[in-house]
């Protein structure tokens, strides 16, 4: 067993879980530190980071596991279930027809350093950009979040599939200008989280099932349980913070991570190739 494999393994793992939820984008970060750790050969890499992301994604189901357990259990006979199945069916759809559409395109030609740090600093302006202007709060929970404001936040979670733009970022954000509270926009991205990760990780390995082999478990394995706890950490951290604090501090950290890798790169300091 390379035991240097799954050091990198692990820490691509704590990657993507401390970065999934917050509006810093994993997808951004794990190109990035990949392309650093010279980890596994490019089309192997992208199998792997969907992997470790179902363990984010398992953080998520456990942490609110009372929560999902009664909206499924209530599906047909529960309004609030109804409303929360529902809603998230409708807010996952844009992404998905879109992805479907562009998925291959922008990977070809964005999911690489530079482009990536390039949408880390445009999403920290839309960050200060939002929390600058009047925030009136109109939906306060999860359950107050319409249908019409799901396709919104649908919409608003589609801006994703730019790598480096932040999923859970465009969401909460979006959710922002919406006029949901920072909790309920944070909540809503984390149920979001499960449907679109989850039917998207399945989908990637089944479509790149070639790739998949039983020399590279121990890696996988390693990366998914650190992406599970590091994801779980985060996730109780960040509804921690929202509570009294805004998202400035993370426009503030996208805009020196971006430059940083834009300078590297201009200055030949780093070789940002994607391997």
């Amino acid at each position: 067993m390379d035991i240097l494999l799954l050091l990198k393994a692990a820490l691509l793992g704590i990657v993507e879980g401390a970065t999934e939820f917050l509006p810093i984008s994993s997808t951004g970060h794990l190109i990035l530190a990949g392309d650093l750790l010279n980890f596994m050969n490019h089309e192997k890499r992208n199998v792997f980071d969907i992997a470790i992301q179902l363990g984010a994604i398992l953080a998520v189901v456990w942490e609110y596991r009372t929560r999902f357990v009664s909206t499924f259990a209530g599906i047909g006979r529960d309004p609030i279930a109804n409303r929360l199945f529902i809603n998230l069916s409708i807010a996952f759809l844009p992404l998905a027809i879109l992805g479907l559409a562009f998925g291959s395109t922008i990977k070809t030609h964005l999911f690489k350093p530079v482009p990536v740090a390039l949408a880390f600093i445009i999403g920290a302006f839309i960050i200060l950009w939002a929390e600058r202007r009047t925030h009136t709060v109109t939906i306060e929970t999860v359950d107050d979040i319409r249908p019409l404001d799901a396709l919104k936040l649908g919409l608003a979670q589609a801006v994703a599939l730019i790598p480096g733009m932040s999923r859970s970022g465009s969401t909460i954000i979006g959710g922002l200008f919406f006029g949901l509270s920072r909790k309920a926009a944070a909540e809503f991205s984390f149920f979001l989280a499960v449907p679109t990760l989850g039917i998207a990780s399945i989908y990637s390995m089944y479509k790149d099932r070639a790739l998949l082999s039983m020399d590279d478990m121990g890696a996988w394995a390693m990366g998914f349980i650190f992406s599970f706890i590091s994801a779980m950490i985060a996730v109780r951290a960040l509804i921690r913070y929202v509570s009294n604090h805004d998202f400035t501090i993370f426009a503030w950290y996208r805009l020196a991570f971006g430059g940083i890798v834009l300078l590297t790169a201009y200055t030949g300091l780093v070789d940002w190739t994607v391997h």
